[in-house]
């Protein structure tokens, strides 16, 4: 399975285009809002002696914190552009950084076999996959958990979508990291309430918690609050 190329060159155009600048994506935000309460949730299953593969993780602003949780943190992303950004964020070298194409089963079972089981946080990456790649994304999901790793994968639900078309109605229209989104061809909230948690078992995954939630972004809606997307987090072991 591979992605189009289309899809290839909106993820590494958005990321060429982006400054260093914490927060000029419209989801960086800081890891206090995400992958902190976040691993508040996972960490009653997980194993933190383990390491945790951050996948999707753009510019690294959760791979590094997750590093301060578990004994090694590694971040993967399809686009070269996003890893050169985390890798500049990263001097100190708390992190790990690959590129990789997570509907590449082949690099997937490679990663495994370098790195073991491991424990995996995958933040709103099913809803902005092309639709066809969705299985393989849950299915490297499951590659990785092995049979002793936990997941924590989070996802938008629908509803965002009504969030994102209120902020666009802004007088001024989109704000401007909302515009970058749609000036990309990056098209947010793409699965159903139903597909996400379908994709996950039919990989081979059992939801071991589950619940509703939000995603903070750098943005801010017209009346001047934050843009909060609606969204649903599964914590997961590979099924017995």
């Amino acid at each position: 399975m591979d992605v189009s190329q289309q899809y290839r060159q909106a993820w590494e155009g958005f990321w060429s285009a982006t400054s260093d600048t914490p927060g000029e994506a419209i989801w960086d935000c800081d890891a206090s809002l995400s992958s902190g309460p976040h691993c508040e949730l996972l960490l009653p299953y997980a194993d933190i002696s383990l390491p945790v593969v951050d996948l999707g993780c753009g510019n690294g602003t959760q791979t590094r914190y997750l590093s301060t949780v578990f004994a090694r943190a590694m971040g993967v992303d399809l686009s070269h552009a996003a890893i050169e950004h985390a890798r500049r964020a990263d001097p100190a070298g708390v992190a790990d950084f690959e590129q990789l194409n997570l509907a590449d089963g082949d690099a997937v079972k490679d990663l495994h076999r370098r790195i073991g089981d491991t424990n995996v946080y995958m933040r709103a990456v099913i809803h902005q996959s092309e639709h066809a790649a969705r299985p393989a994304v849950a299915a490297a999901v499951a590659e990785l958990v092995g049979e002793k790793g936990r997941a924590f994968v989070v996802e938008l639900t629908p509803a965002s979508r009504d969030v994102l078309q209120q902020a666009a109605q802004a007088p001024d229209g989109p704000p401007e990291k909302l515009r970058r989104i749609f000036d990309h061809g990056l098209k947010p909230a793409g699965a159903t309430d139903e597909e996400v948690p379908e994709l996950l078992e039919s990989a081979g995954l059992t939801i071991l918690a589950s619940g509703d939630t939000v995603l903070p972004q750098t943005e801010q809606m017209p009346d001047g609050s934050r843009i909060d997307l609606p969204a649903r987090w599964f914590v997961l072991a590979a099924a017995s």
